[in-house]
């Protein structure tokens, strides 16, 4: 439903709602804790809360004029998107939508349809952003900071604190992105905020291979430094990697393989998350600081990758996307010659 130059920001508002989503249950957690000996099941009775608001909310969930076209409503469909769009000049984009509609109709298993030569693209995109979005090593940080932060001599206090620290930084840090994303593009923000992360990354390794060891602890200049690089790769994740891992997704699947998609993109991000969880602990005890030099490394390779094999998507409707990928430099010698 949003306009195609504002379709960036109003994506990522989902990354924002998440990640505050993240941050209040933290601190939810963390008071009730102190409430004993019920205070867990208050925890558990306050979730009702967002679930009652969801489910009210979708009572009064809106049609959207691409679901109504879809179902042959197009009358409705039109006079919505003319509702939405504040006018009545909308015949190229409906009959965008009218088209869209009618191939997505067509195409009755999108799940084998996706793995065709013409979608190969989005096929490779659906895999390696929600991939690289957690080989970042952000959720290791996130799940893992109350362990990062007592192995380097915080206390049990000062852990979750910086942990929380890190959590409300993530969540702020997703109005840059919003603010930036349609101006200056995706393609600027992810290699931006990889190079930062890198650098973090880097650092954070430097300072813990140097002055941290088994018989020493960081001084507490060096543990608050940490903790700033720390929160500064938070930052360049949260306005790079961290909303555009779903907003590219999002926006280039057409209509008649968005659903295969969108579901590919969500589980393999569910898949890298559940196994990134399971060996980061075997990887900290393996690798100590080398666990940010790995993490870096595999920042680095997909910064390249977006650098050479993802095109510009900014202020392109989704309906035409198709001709972007025509016109890359490498894609159009993968897609067959008449993918338009």
């Amino acid at each position: 439903m949003a306009p195609t130059h504002l379709r960036g920001g109003m994506n990522m508002m989902f990354q924002v709602a998440t990640t505050f989503g993240i941050f209040t249950a933290n601190m939810v957690n963390y008071g009730t804790q102190k409430i004993k000996p019920w205070g867990w099941r208050l925890s558990l009775g306050l979730a009702a809360i967002p679930a009652l608001l969801m489910t009210i909310g979708g009572i009064f969930l809106p049609e959207t004029p691409n679901s109504l076209i879809e179902r042959g409503s197009n009358e409705r469909g039109r006079k919505l998107l003319e509702k939405i769009r504040g006018t009545s000049e909308v015949d190229a984009e409906f009959q965008d939508m009218v088209e869209a509609s009618e191939l997505a109709n067509s195409i009755k298993d999108p799940y084998r349809n996706i793995l065709k030569r013409r979608y190969r693209p989005e096929l490779v995109m659906a895999i390696v952003m929600p991939t690289s979005q957690i080989l970042t090593g952000i959720n290791s940080i996130l799940f893992y900071a109350p362990v990062l932060f007592q192995s380097m001599g915080f206390g049990g206090d000062a852990s979750l604190y910086s942990s929380a620290l890190t959590g409300g930084v993530l969540a702020c840090s997703s109005f840059i992105s919003i603010a930036t994303v349609d101006k200056l593009g995706r393609r600027v923000l992810l290699i931006s905020g990889g190079i930062q992360m890198i650098t973090c990354q880097i650092i954070v390794a430097i300072i813990l291979g140097v002055k941290f060891g088994d018989n020493q602890e960081l001084s507490k200049s060096y543990s608050l430094l940490v903790v700033v690089v720390v929160c500064l790769f938070v930052v360049a994740f949260g306005w790079s990697w961290g909303p555009l891992g779903w907003t590219v997704p999002s926006e280039i699947f057409p209509l008649e393989i968005r659903s295969a998609g969108q579901s590919i993109t969500v589980a393999v991000n569910l898949l890298f998350t559940f196994i990134i969880a399971q060996a980061f602990l075997a990887l900290l005890c393996a690798f100590k600081f080398g666990i940010f030099l790995f993490f870096a490394g595999w920042i680095s390779l997909m910064t390249i990758f977006v650098f050479l094999f993802l095109p510009e998507t900014k202020g392109i409707p989704i309906e035409e996307m198709a001709f972007m990928w025509k016109k890359h430099w490498f894609w159009k010698l993968i897609l067959p010659e008449n993918t338009l």
